[in-house]
């Protein structure tokens, strides 16, 4: 070796040290930085519910860690435009905590200011108690009741492997989106996630990435007193990916690490299990204590202090942490440029395509799909509603998809999702469908078990979804079925529900005009319910009068007496109606017939016109109403009914119907009775050995 090769090679070996070191040192500032970006999220989530001296800090300070993970190094996303189609969906499950995602929404640079941190869990604020998608900004579903966001977030995957199978070319990749969620040890000890995440496994949602906050506490005080079981155990058997972080409070790294790992796998939706500490840092920290409650002025001082924070400075973040966020948000407006123009690139090669992703998105209907809509006369055979539904849909329970194959692993551009038996699982994954954007989901089960998935329906109506419920085998009739399949409450419920309609078609033209009001009504839920047995195509019956709510199906009878009665009812039995008018009609009685296929829009109708198709009472009037429910509000309109006020019974149909008074001549009685004229004899009930 040469005497001038030696300091060559120290000053090599000393230069690889100093780059060494110096690596060493970067990475330990953005280890140093992150913590501090982790920590001010922390504060964050303390500070508002100490404002509001309501909420729960514990988790959005025990969840930072993951919430910094995604948002600062994982999600694309463009505060400028939230409702970027391409954006990666993130959902807050346990939405408790939803300090957390109101800190997280305005560090990045969403239409959610300081100030509006500072309303938390006020009257009109942007920072409900619990997160409302149609109030802030950034916020994709409705998650109040636990179990439901994960839920949804398996609908938002399957919008996303669907539109990526259906819409993407080898040479233009336009959907690329993944789905993110936390949650909590509550949403995974609620049945709706089990239905829905052994849903997301068995079609390899690989889009579908959970975060699970393992603190180990609950409400009442350490999980270990009702929940034991082994989680990621659990999903393993359900077909997921499952991985696991168990300093999550400190390992940022190893969080970010997961995600990535999670995103590699594009076959199974990934669970990572991120053990964590319920409000880190607080001196209550990892105890209930600090789950459903504000921390005290103390806590909050010496919070602060421990994180290297000014004590005194509330709702504070410093500048540089504003600046790294100001900056994903720059990131993230400049990736929405790119897809823009990926989108304009691909309009010019696949402009059919293009235009059908666009109306899609903008919630507009094909055109001249009216036209489209079976219409009938009444010399077209009886049917069962939900046969007639079947021809609107294009459909078979009768809602199968012509030409559509079923959504599955490997088929992810088809249509039909086979929900199995998972009613609650089934309406909050359409409900995350909706949210995804692009889609005007329906599902299908019994009416009477619409009440089983009941806790994400009712959010479906809070969210403003226009979702459809196809709900069958309606009524009484389901006779040998029993008491259990017949529904009674379940009309009223939904009626008493706010934003949602309950629409019982008569026939054929009643059922087509349910679904043109489904379709124009984007922003509240339609359950319809259809029956299973054959009724007839009514005289008078109207597509376009669904959208009223009530009309006249068959105006004044001929009558001598000076007496008039007014039928109305809805479903399958207003050709009941029908019958009775017969009746009456032979006592003199001048007879309309009304039909409410749906009280919801009759009640939006003008007094003027309500009072139209339903007159005032009046001695020489008798206003009869007649529907297998509990009568709950007839008062309004009618003077007597036919109604339920206990549960049904099993029996053959015919004898079902006359138990209970469904009969065209009890229903004529009621009105020849308030009239003070002679009754018609009323069917015997048919008894057995």
């Amino acid at each position: 070796m040469s005497a001038n090769a030696m300091p060559a090679k120290r000053r090599q070996g000393g230069s690889e040290g100093a780059g060494a070191a110096a690596k060493q040192k970067k990475t330990e500032q953005g280890r140093e930085f992150d913590a501090k970006c982790i920590n001010s999220i922390r504060c964050l989530g303390a500070d508002m519910p100490f404002k509001a001296n309501s909420g729960h800090p514990g988790a959005p300070m025990g969840c930072a860690p993951m919430a910094h993970a995604l948002w600062g190094s994982i999600m694309n996303y463009a505060p400028k435009h939230p409702d970027w189609i391409n954006r990666d969906r993130f959902v807050l499950s346990n939405g408790h905590g939803c300090a957390l995602q109101y800190a997280m929404l305005h560090l990045a640079g969403y239409d959610l200011s300081i100030d509006d941190l500072k309303q938390f869990r006020q009257l009109h604020s942007k920072t409900p108690g619990h997160p409302e998608s149609f109030v802030t900004p950034g916020v994709e579903v409705c998650t109040g009741p636990l179990g439901q966001g994960i839920s949804n977030a398996v609908g938002m995957a399957i919008g996303a492997h669907h539109l990526a199978e259906k819409y993407n070319k080898k040479d233009l990749e336009i959907f690329d989106s993944y789905v993110y969620a936390i949650c909590g040890d509550g949403c995974l000890m609620e049945g709706v996630s089990s239905e829905a995440c052994s849903l997301a496994g068995h079609l390899g949602l690989g889009r579908l990435i959970v975060l699970y906050d393992d603190n180990k506490i609950s409400i009442d005080g350490d999980t270990a007193l009702a929940f034991t079981e082994e989680v990621n155990q659990r999903f393993k058997a359900y077909g997921w990916q499952t991985l696991e972080v168990k300093q999550g409070d400190v390992d940022f790294t190893k969080i970010v690490d997961a995600v990535l790992k999670g995103k590699k796998n594009t076959g199974q939706p990934t669970l990572i299990k991120v053990t964590t500490t319920i409000g880190y840092g607080s001196v209550k920290e990892g105890t209930e204590s600090v789950h459903g409650a504000p921390l005290k002025a103390e806590d909050m001082k010496q919070l602060r202090e421990k994180f290297g924070f000014d004590p005194e400075k509330t709702f504070h973040v410093e500048e540089d942490v504003l600046e790294f966020y100001r900056g994903k948000c720059e990131e993230g407006e400049k990736k929405y440029e790119e897809w823009q123009a990926l989108f304009n690139k691909y309009s010019q090669q696949y402009p059919e395509e293009a235009k059908e992703i666009t109306r899609r998105f903008e919630g507009r209907l094909p055109d001249n799909w009216k036209s489209l809509m079976p219409k009938y006369t009444p010399n077209d055979a009886p049917a069962a509603t939900r046969n007639l539904s079947h021809t609107s849909l294009n459909a078979s329970n009768k809602s199968g998809l012509k030409g559509e194959g079923n959504f599955a692993t490997g088929e992810h551009g088809n249509k039909y999702i086979r929900f199995g038996v998972r009613e609650h699982g089934m309406s909050a994954i359409v409900n995350g469908l909706f949210a995804y954007g692009g889609f005007r989901p329906f599902c299908a089960t019994f009416l009477n078990f619409v009440t089983y998935g009941w806790g994400a329906v009712r959010l479906t109506a809070l969210s403003r979804f226009g979702v459809l419920y196809i709900a069958t085998h309606d009524s009484i009739e389901l006779g040998e079925d029993g008491p259990t399949h017949q529904p009674i409450e379940t009309i009223p419920l939904i009626r008493a529900t706010p934003n949602m309609l309950m629409l019982r078609p008569a026939d054929g033209n009643e059922t087509s005009g349910s679904y043109a009001v489904w379709l124009e009504n984007r922003t509240r839920p339609s359950v319809m319910a259809l029956c299973r047995g054959a009724v007839p195509q009514l005289e008078g019956s109207s597509f376009d009068k669904v959208a009223q709510g009530a009309y006249v199906l068959q105006d004044w009878s001929a009558g001598n007496t000076g007496k008039r009665a007014l039928l109305a009812g809805c479903g399958s039995e207003l050709h009941l109606a029908v019958e009775a008018k017969k009746l009456l009609m032979d006592k003199g009685v001048s007879v309309r017939i009304v039909s409410m296929p749906c009280w919801d829009l009759f009640r939006e109708q003008s007094a003027e016109y309500q009072k139209s198709v339903i007159p005032a009472a009046d001695p020489n009037l008798a206003r009869v109403y007649f529907e297998p429910a509990f009568p709950l509000g007839w008062e309004r309109y009618f003077d007597d009914w036919v109604g339920m006020e206990t549960f049904g019974a099993s029996a053959p149909k015919k004898d079902t119907w006359a138990e209970f008074g469904f009969s065209a001549p009890h229903i004529a009685n009621l009105a020849l009775k308030k009239l003070d004229l002679p009754t018609v004899p009323e069917p015997m009930v048919t008894s057995h050995a």
